[in-house]
């Protein structure tokens, strides 16, 4: 397996970074969506979360890597009872990959053919939603993705499970992961009903500061050619990192936000023209997330205004008789409301 690229040594890009730490911490944003010029870190960063996020709790032998604490999720897990004592191990929290030309049945599981026709019974053989129950599910140019994959994704992640209906098969198993999506806008446009269910969207540039371009230039040409040694030096950052998510995940039940927070939060989604509700809900939890990461206890104005954009740029209306970016919109009204 190779070494991944240390997520602590990726060169500025911070919108970015801060909202990959804020899925990790409250998976219940909905997920990243990376959107931006090729060759800018954007699958770097994301396959540098793998080696960085702590190891998680499961049900031994569960082929859904179910939590212990919540048993039942799955058929494997039905016969375990309340009260009886569950064999689990640790396992590093799955970041799976779904290719632009994967099938149904590589995404949604299928029958086990070979199982079938040697042994004459129907089993299971779990899919990539499957294998990414309770961690990412990474889809690089997520605005490529073929239509009839958008519209299982969509579904799936609106229930938060499977429902496989076929070959003579009826099952349901979880299927609730964090939804990371990164791709080139010039390159095709994504579907709304999808871009709709990713909380968080960052837009990421080419840097045009000459520093720092070196700098990537040189971390990069370090870490090709000697990996092992290259993560090794940012080993201890890394963990850092690691340990700032596991003290915000403990931190966040504790941190409510006030009514005068969600007042604001309103107000913005109003002024923006956001659809829905999820612009509120979105900026409610990404706010919290933010002030858990910093060790904050509150969660105050600032952090609203840290979250605003990226919790609602992919959510506005266009307008074709103002051609400012998105992110300049919500800038704008937030200095407008927020004076």
């Amino acid at each position: 397996m190779s070494t991944p690229y240390p997520f602590s040594a990726l060169v500025g890009q911070d919108e970015m970074k801060r909202a990959i730490l804020i899925a990790a911490v409250e998976p219940a944003i909905g997920g990243l969506l990376v959107l931006g010029d090729r060759g800018t870190g954007k699958s770097t960063a994301v396959r540098g979360l793998a080696a960085l996020l702590p190891k998680m709790r499961a049900v031994q032998g569960c082929r859904y890597h179910c939590d212990p604490q919540a048993i039942g999720g799955c058929d494997d897990c039905v016969h375990l009872k309340q009260g009886v004592r569950v064999r689990t191990e640790e396992l590093p929290v799955p970041v799976v990959d779904l290719p632009l030309g994967a099938s149904e049945d590589r995404v949604l599981g299928a029958l086990d053919l070979e199982r079938a026709l040697s042994q004459g019974v129907k089993v299971f053989e779990p899919g990539l939603l499957a294998k990414a129950h309770r961690g990412f599910l990474y889809i690089d140019e997520v605005n490529l993705l073929e239509d009839h994959l958008v519209d299982l994704l969509i579904d799936v992640a609106a229930s938060g499970e499977n429902l496989i209906e076929r070959e003579g098969l009826s099952l349901r198993h979880p299927a609730r992961f964090v939804l990371i999506g990164s791709g080139n806008p010039e390159e095709g446009e994504l579907r709304p009903q999808l871009q709709d269910r990713f909380g968080l969207s960052v837009e990421v540039r080419t840097p045009t500061d000459i520093a720092e371009r070196v700098e990537v230039v040189r971390r990069r040409d370090a870490y090709e050619r000697d990996p092992a040694a290259f993560s090794a030096q940012w080993a201890k950052a890394d963990a850092k990192v690691r340990r700032q998510i596991l003290q915000a995940r403990d931190r966040l039940g504790a941190l409510t936000v006030g009514d005068d927070v969600l007042q604001r939060a309103a107000e913005l989604c109003v002024a923006v023209g956001s659809d829905g509700l999820r612009g509120e809900l979105t900026l409610m939890r990404a706010a919290r997330a933010l002030a858990a990461l910093e060790g904050a206890e509150t969660v105050t104005l600032t952090h609203l205004r840290d979250v605003a954009v990226s919790a609602l740029r992919h959510r506005l209306r266009r307008n074709p008789l103002d051609d400012t970016a998105s992110g300049d919109r919500i800038e704008r009204a937030v200095a407008e409301l927020w004076a």
